[in-house]
């Protein structure tokens, strides 16, 4: 580990890393702590190369107090599949109630050792201290991450078995505790997937996927995590809006665990009786789910064969097949990009291509009929809504040469351009959403079909005005920049509930908001970027400009973020993630494919939106 952060400290190793490319076992050194005196940090590990793998070190003879407290933080960062070695650094009764799968909590910089000093005598045959540090986030026992903010404060108590004279642990917090580089080395979050509830009921089309994203252990059978972890049901905050196919009850026979795709990319998934009697249907409808989950950690998995715990194949799905019974976003590959040209009017070039001519769209709001601020595109394509130039109205088209632009479907009341609509959204049922920033009616609206009467959506916990909307490709999940009261914009993440049975007509209300970019003081703009991450630009504590990819569940996810961008003002990304990510700025249109830097598409142009 890092050194001790007063550097005088001598290291004591405390675990074994196993670097699996070559067989070679080293032994990783830690900061040792005094037994009294100030408090000493438990630093966290610096992030490891992938093939590594860390296993803890059993306690050694006559260790102190302070080598016990010690060593048990560092069997908690260890690859030990059932933290046996952490269970030895308690006494039998700690070991028995003491639950690791509870929660996980990750703090900065590992956690400060503080002695109390009231016990700091080891001729009594007890020793306490005191765990503290500033807290990142937590997973709790359903995998699901959530930021936190604020001290942990937790105490250790430890006794001296008078049997062995041996000192060991009988008082400690539930769950797990580490660093967030140990966590980063550690966890890998990985999505799962269930499907929208209000797409279970169209007959005949297939169900509409919806991302889960959870975090496993890396190296501990993470395949094997991950099929449990879809068996035992959606996370709270999703569930409301999702289902799943398997029946209640579903689970791995007893004794199975390290699942893995064989040799022809085939996962096989044994299930136990409750699952004995699915039909063909729910039973592909079961395996798309797992298809999906599995090709999330490992890409090359290209089929799901369920089984009954006696070897009876169920059913086999292969990702050809997969695609008749199950959509999600990142499989839905937009035709055009499209934005607004120096005339305002609505153009588009071709998303895959590298091209810079673009082409006006057919209609009205691409002939220039009506100047425009904003706009989006229908997931189909086959609709077009625009805002007027002065933000007040919105009209809705569908595309077709010569066409006439009909009466607005929507208009604000608000006295300047920054107190009215918001560019809107279109989600995967063919609704349009968009948010009215008049002071003195502000609210979040729906258009069933973009037409009709505007709904109004209840939004329960939100303070502050919309200053953006962009629903998932699932239709169920949406991301809102707020303003808040001191100017500051924030991003937060709720889930899509609709009620049907009314005697008033259908209720839609927006639930369980959430921030998504915790790590931001300001958010300038932001997209859906993939099935569970969006892109964001803004304002780093500091006032340093970033962008960055963020999880809908507010951690950060692998990988680099997109290089750096004057003066973001929109930015459009694919839930393909093989398209390249578009945004408007200082230098006007440009976009990034993977691995390479922006480049220019048009000098005089706005507002840049995929379908959505």
């Amino acid at each position: 580990m890092g050194a001790d952060r007063e550097g005088g400290a001598r290291r004591r190793p405390m675990r074994a890393v196993a670097y699996a490319a070559w067989g070679v076992v080293l032994l990783a050194g830690c900061a040792s702590m005094p037994d009294s005196g100030d408090v000493r940090n438990v630093e966290s590990t610096p992030r490891q190369d992938t093939e590594v793998r860390v296993f803890a070190m059993p306690p050694r003879e006559d260790a102190p107090p302070s080598e016990i407290v010690q060593g048990f933080l560092e069997a908690l960062t260890s690859d030990d599949p059932q933290y046996a070695t952490a269970r030895q650094y308690l006494t039998a009764a700690a070991s028995r109630q003491w639950r690791p799968e509870q929660s996980t909590t990750v703090l900065a910089n590992g956690p400060d050792i503080e002695v109390d000093r009231a016990t700091a005598h080891e001729d009594t045959g007890e020793y306490a201290y005191t765990l503290t540090g500033s807290k990142v986030a937590r997973v709790d026992a359903q995998q699901s991450y959530t930021p936190l903010a604020g001290r942990y404060n937790q105490p250790v108590h430890l006794i001296r078995d008078r049997k062995s004279g041996q000192w060991r642990i009988d008082v400690l917090p539930q769950g797990v505790l580490m660093g967030q580089s140990d966590f980063q080395r550690n966890y890998l979050s990985v999505n799962k997937y269930y499907f929208a509830s209000d797409t279970r009921a169209r007959a005949g089309e297939p169900a509409t996927a919806v991302a889960d994203p959870v975090y496993v252990r890396r190296r501990v059978d993470a395949m094997t995590q991950m099929v449990r972890s879809v068996l035992s049901g959606p996370t709270s905050w999703l569930r409301p809006v999702v289902s799943s196919t398997f029946p209640a009850g579903t689970a791995l026979p007893a004794g199975v665990s390290a699942l893995a795709p064989d040799d022809q990319n085939r996962l096989t998934v044994p299930l136990n009786e409750k699952a004995a009697g699915v039909g063909t249907g729910k039973c592909w409808e079961m395996a798309a789910q797992l298809l999906f989950t599995a090709q999330n950690l490992t890409p090359t998995v290209e089929t799901v064969a369920l089984q009954t715990a006696h070897g009876r194949t169920l059913c086999t799905l292969g990702a050809d097949r997969a695609r008749t019974v199950a959509t999600h976003g990142s499989a839905k590959r937009p035709e055009y990009l499209y934005f607004l040209d120096d005339r305002h009017r609505l153009v588009r070039i071709a998303g895959a291509s590298a091209g810079t001519e673009a082409e006006p769209v057919p209609g009205a709001l691409g002939e220039g009929v009506q100047k425009l601020y904003s706009a989006a595109v229908s997931w189909d394509e086959r609709t077009v809504a625009g805002v007027g130039y002065d933000r007040r109205t919105l009209f809705v088209e569908q595309p077709a040469a010569g066409g006439t632009l009909g009466a607005p479907v929507l208009q604000s009341q608000g006295k300047t351009e920054d107190d009215r609509l918001t560019a809107p959204s279109w989600d995967a049922r063919g609704d349009l959403w968009v948010a009215d920033r008049d002071p003195a009616r502000p609210r979040l609206m729906v258009l069933e079909h973009g037409t009709g009467r505007p709904l109004d959506v209840a939004a329960p916990g939100l303070d502050g005005r919309v200053d953006a909307v962009r629903v998932a490709a699932d239709g169920v999940r949406m991301a809102l920049v707020v303003e808040r009261g001191n100017g500051t914009r924030t991003l937060l993440v709720g889930r899509i509930e609709r009620d049907s049975q009314g005697g008033d007509g259908p209720r839609v209300s927006l639930a369980g908001l959430r921030s998504a970019a915790p790590e931001l003081e300001d958010v300038t703009a932001m997209s859906w970027a993939g099935d569970s991450r969006l892109v964001v630009a803004g304002r780093e504590q500091g006032g340093v400009q970033a962008m960055r990819y963020v999880q809908v569940d507010g951690s950060t996810p692998e990988g680099p973020s997109p290089a750096a961008l004057t003066g973001v003002q929109s930015i459009a990304a694919s839930e393909d993630e093989r398209l390249p990510l578009v945004a408007y700025s200082t230098d006007g249109i440009v976009r990034m494919s993977s691995g390479s830097q922006w480049q220019k598409v048009v000098k005089d142009g706005s507002a840049p939106v995929y379908p959505g």
